[in-house]
């Protein structure tokens, strides 16, 4: 149902919000007057994964929760107030910022590091594969075709969920197949391959590091015992898990569990060559009374009173059992493989500053009390190489600010990376902050204003190539239009590796194009070799400056790759290239020598 508005009333409304009067609205935002011409639509609330399964719990948790004091109201004049008020110009964002106003700087080159990953979501098949009974030619298709999207969107990480529900996306696994790859779960993909191995191959061919996504505690989607495979952790050890909600989850508290979730991952950092283990923000599992539906309680009493030894509270007890997976966790990883890189996604809030005075000023739902994950602690105490705070608000939202999470997460990672989950399921909403399609784009020139900031991932794969609200177009032309690496990590590994060598470059007759030949540095003093190469172009006129990104060429993975094509370099043009090496951490060496080429005539 449309409502029919007076004109003067909404722009008395706009010039409040913008603090200025309706003749100077009117002269800086004229667009707002062709909005107006139009009857306006309704801005209720929508449903926010419009586009997904609303049975899935990853789906249903991640729509907007109702907070306390933050509930819409009905009246019309409310729904006005809230369709523009939170609404934010694509270069100014003002009134009720953490200053009087703060401009969102989107004129600086992009960084040449930064961490830009996706979300890629095989829970319920969302993301990949498409449906649970493809062949393993379709499946394979599928994939390529989703990394290379992600590819041209200058995405260098991906998040792959390898076990939704105490299964796997893996064949060295300890756990049966997963019913979302086959259909059947404890079915193997026909004809046979190993989808994590051939996704890393893949996703390194493409210069994408590849981040394995756990969830710990989630062994079941539903409690429907035909989808459960009688050979199933569940059936097997039945005291291992409590219901829930509908579904069978671990119980955190009990030592044996522990060790079995951590001997899981384990299986796949040795196994596999993974550049990261990455946890969600399941690990308790999200309380019943944060939805619309009946409250449930948790029911672990008798596991407090078997294994609890020294706290007072229930509630201290379980966040002192995710601590331990994850302290535990952390130790293995690190012990096992250093280069593997340990880092976790929780929940937007960790405590409200009502609940705790280093807590954020926000008014909302929060991980530590809720779903017993200190995830400000994890940083703290070093466990965990980077936390990526699931901000999936828009500015000034009241029960979840933006701007106010970003900044109290900047504080608070610890001198541990801080990546910013981003809700691009959420951009083509059609409600409060999310009418905006500058929105996300916002979000990410905010970010990048922060320095403590350095790095975003968007959840999910499906919403980024669907290009909601023109998000993956402004990645592509402008927000990363030039190749980044990720960042380094310099408490796992500081020490850079050595420059290749005796770079050479000679026109291949035939195709017109310049052909780059080097030979590979020594090992580095920590006794490493490289671990791919970083190629950079520069015109003749330019100065050999490899800290800026818009000169790479390619970025590459593969050590043995010691050759390159430069098939995009123009007739008559002259070019200077050098290369560097890169090891594992993407710790970078120095410039190799430099050579030239002139392009004298064409193809």
């Amino acid at each position: 149902m449309r409502n029919k508005i007076p004109l003067l009333i909404l722009l008395f409304n706009f010039s409040n919000f913008f603090g200025q009067t309706p003749e100077a609205v009117l002269k800086d935002h004229p667009q707002i007057l062709v909005n107006l011409a139009e009857p306006l639509k309704s801005l209720s609330p929508t449903p926010c994964f419009a586009e997904r399964d609303k049975n899935t719990d990853e789906n249903f948790k991640k729509q907007p929760l109702s907070f306390p004091n933050d509930k819409p109201k009905r009246g019309k004049k409310n729904r006005i107030k809230r369709g523009h008020k939170r609404h934010a110009t694509s270069e100014k964002i003002a009134n009720n910022s953490p200053h009087d106003s703060f401009i969102i700087n989107s004129t600086h080159e992009p960084p040449k590091r930064e961490f830009r990953g996706v979300w890629v979501a095989t829970v319920a098949n969302i993301d990949w594969p498409s449906k649970g009974n493809l062949n393993t030619e379709l499946q394979k298709q599928e994939l390529v075709q989703l990394l290379d999207e992600h590819q041209k969107s200058g995405i260098n990480a991906i998040m792959l969920q390898i076990r939704p529900a105490a299964d796997a996306f893996y064949g060295k696994s300890r756990e049966l197949w997963s019913r979302y790859l086959t259909g059947t779960q404890g079915k193997a993909p026909s004809p046979y391959y190993d989808p994590l191995a051939f996704a890393i191959k893949e996703a390194h061919e493409r210069g994408m590091e590849l981040h394995a996504w756990f969830n710990p505690y989630r062994a079941t989607f539903d409690l429907i015992d035909a989808n459960t495979n009688e050979k199933h952790i569940t059936k097997q050890k039945p005291d291992w898990f409590f219901t829930y909600d509908g579904k069978k989850l671990f119980n955190p508290g009990i030592p044996e569990v522990q060790s079995y979730i951590i001997d899981v991952i384990m299986d796949v950092v040795r196994n596999y060559d993974i550049d990261g283990v990455h946890f969600d923000d399941y690990f308790y599992p999200y309380p019943k009374e944060t939805y619309p539906q009946k409250s449930l309680f948790l029911v672990d009493e008798n596991t407090y009173k078997k294994y609890n030894s020294h706290f007072d509270s229930i509630e201290d007890w379980r966040r002192h059992n995710v601590d331990t997976l994850i302290q535990r966790l952390s130790d293995s990883i690190h012990t096992a493989k250093k280069y593997i890189k340990f880092g976790i996604s929780p929940f937007g809030i960790w405590r409200n500053i009502s609940q705790d005075p280093n807590g954020s000023e926000s008014n909302g739902f929060d991980g530590y009390s809720r779903l017993y994950a200190d995830a400000r602690k994890w940083a703290q105490m070093g466990w965990i190489d980077y936390i990526n705070p699931q901000i999936y608000f828009p500015f000034y939202y009241k029960a979840a600010p933006y701007e106010k999470l970003v900044d109290w997460w900047s504080k608070n990672a610890f001198n541990r990376h801080l990546y910013i989950g981003l809700a691009a399921y959420r951009a083509a909403e059609k409600r409060g902050g999310w009418l905006d399609p500058q929105q996300i784009p916002n979000q990410i020139r905010y970010l990048r204003n922060n320095p403590n900031v350095t790095g975003s991932v968007f959840f999910s794969s499906k919403s980024l190539i669907k290009n909601l609200a023109g998000l993956n177009t402004a990645l592509r032309d402008d927000f990363y239009k030039y190749p980044a690496l990720t960042p380094t990590m310099p408490w796992l590994d500081n020490i850079p590796p050595n420059p290749p060598q005796s770079l050479q470059v000679e026109l291949d007759v035939k195709e017109g194009v310049p052909v780059l030949k080097w030979a590979p540095p020594s090992k580095a003093i920590d006794n490493e070799l490289a671990y791919g190469y970083v190629i950079y172009r520069f015109n003749d006129d330019a100065t050999v400056n490899t800290n800026t990104p818009k000169n790479i060429l390619k970025i590459s993975f593969e050590s043995a790759q010691t050759s390159f094509i430069d098939t995009t370099a123009l007739p008559n043009h002259r070019y200077h290239y050098t290369v560097t090496a890169l090891d594992r951490m993407k710790n970078e060496s120095t410039v190799s020598n430099v050579v030239s080429i002139k392009i004298s005539r064409g193809k």
